[in-house]
């Protein structure tokens, strides 16, 4: 998740497709993006407070929808694609479900579709969201 109506989209899907599912919305923090940044690469863990913002709107979204399952947040560092695969092999995920591009610009040019990398090296099924 970062905050794109592509991944906001996304979570939509989900919440329709696995109405039941206990759902991990994750948002992976670039490393190298925040070092250049000058930037805490993650918020302290300290709770919610630490949280992107965007986080409250998935869990209204959620309760909005009815959806049965439980939604958990994860905020997660290092290459987005890395961090996303580590983190579904870690929670034993079952799909990953994810919008088709948040980047623009330059930076999506130079690194590449983070949705292309997780579908080429994901192990599980992985459903891409226009």
């Amino acid at each position: 998740m970062d905050d794109s109506e592509t991944a906001r989209r996304a979570l939509e899907h989900a919440l329709e497709v696995f109405p039941d599912a206990e759902i991990t919305v994750v948002h992976a923090v670039d490393d190298l993006e925040a070092a250049y940044g000058g930037g805490p690469a993650i918020p302290d863990a300290g709770g919610r407070e630490d949280e992107p913002d965007f986080f409250a709107d998935v869990r209204d979204l959620a309760a909005a929808r009815g959806h049965g399952g439980d939604v958990e947040t994860a905020v997660v560092e290092g290459t987005p694609a890395d961090a996303v695969l580590e983190h579904a092999r870690e929670g034993d995920a079952d799909a990953i479900v994810m919008g088709s591009e948040g980047r623009s610009g330059v930076s999506r040019v130079l690194l590449g579709s983070v949705a292309e990398a997780v579908t080429r090296r994901a192990s599980i099924p992985v459903t891409i969201v226009p």
